[in-house]
């Protein structure tokens, strides 16, 4: 049953660098979280930390992981307390399995148990395949790919043992794909290859834990202005480019958080094995014609 209440949670805008803006409001809604548990890898800022205060705001209490520096995720972590909500930060590089345990420990140590678990968690580097830094090509395997598997396999160990009601759902694990996984972008094969296999690795753990009921989906965004992006191109490059998208502008993170808080809802347990694609069209065959598919 949902349970509606009033509070005053972290609200989360960006502006038009990417950048988180975090602010207050007071507003009755709907928590469909409420009592849940979440660990978000990759939360310090875009993508991870607005999936971080969409589950927080849903009502549960979440971990935000980072690796170095939490950036506006200390921030984040402050406006859900100062709201009534529980939030902490666990640091730790996904890419280390020791570190992903520790992780889910520290989790369950604060809030005891997991009931969710995001994996968003990446890194890229772009360089044509034969002259790439290996380093670099092997870090973005280590971080996005290996990441993804070692917090997808210590959680659901997590979730088994703790266990659950009979016939209800035991966890929600949602990973976070690409359009990369199925798009060969030039540049960038160690992300294409990372983000295949997560695909595949979703897909594999939904039918592997069906009888553990636990969900395991994927969320595929497209092109979202986050901080990140700035790492390959200006804003005035990015904003040039996104005025041709379908859409005519790129997707923001708290528009890929909410498709998460609704996968990670009770109301939504016959969903596994799935890929919710939040990305303006942009796989679609928009270029047909223009950019239109109204023909000239």
């Amino acid at each position: 049953m949902f349970v509606a209440c009033s509070l005053a949670p972290a609200a989360i805008a960006y502006g038009a660098n990417g950048s988180a803006v975090l602010s207050s409001r007071k507003e009755t809604f709907v928590e469909p979280l409420k009592g849940r548990v979440a660990l978000v890898t990759g939360a310090s800022q875009g993508i991870g930390l607005a999936i971080g205060v969409g589950l927080a705001e849903a009502g549960a209490s979440v971990a935000f992981n980072y690796r170095q520096q939490p950036h506006e995720a200390a921030a984040a972590v402050e406006k859900i307390e100062q709201s009534g909500g529980r939030a902490i930060l666990v640091q730790g590089d996904v890419a280390d399995e020791k570190a992903v345990d520790r992780m889910v420990a520290e989790t369950v140590a604060q809030f005891g148990r997991l009931d969710i678990a995001v994996s968003n968690a990446a890194y890229s580097d772009r360089e044509l395949f034969y002259e790439a830094d290996m380093v670099g090509f092997r870090r973005t395997v280590d971080v996005t790919m290996w990441g993804a598997f070692y917090l997808l396999r210590s959680a659901t160990r997590q979730m088994i043992a703790q266990g659950s009601p009979e016939d209800t759902c035991a966890g929600s694990i949602v990973l976070i794909s690409s359009p990369h996984a199925y798009v060969p972008v030039p540049r960038s094969m160690a992300y294409n290859i990372s983000k295949a296999a997560l695909d595949q690795m979703a897909r594999t753990a939904a039918i592997e834990l069906v009888e553990q009921k636990i969900r395991v989906n994927l969320i595929t965004p497209g092109w979202i202005d986050t901080p990140g992006e700035r790492k390959f191109a200006s804003d005035e490059t990015i904003q040039n480019a996104a005025s041709k998208l379908p859409w005519k502008r790129l997707g923001t993170p708290a528009e890929v958080a909410r498709g998460v808080v609704f996968i990670c809802d009770p109301a939504s347990d016959y969903i596994t094995g799935s890929a919710l694609l939040i990305d303006g069209g942009i796989t679609l065959p928009w270029w047909a014609h223009r950019g239109s598919g109204v023909p000239e």
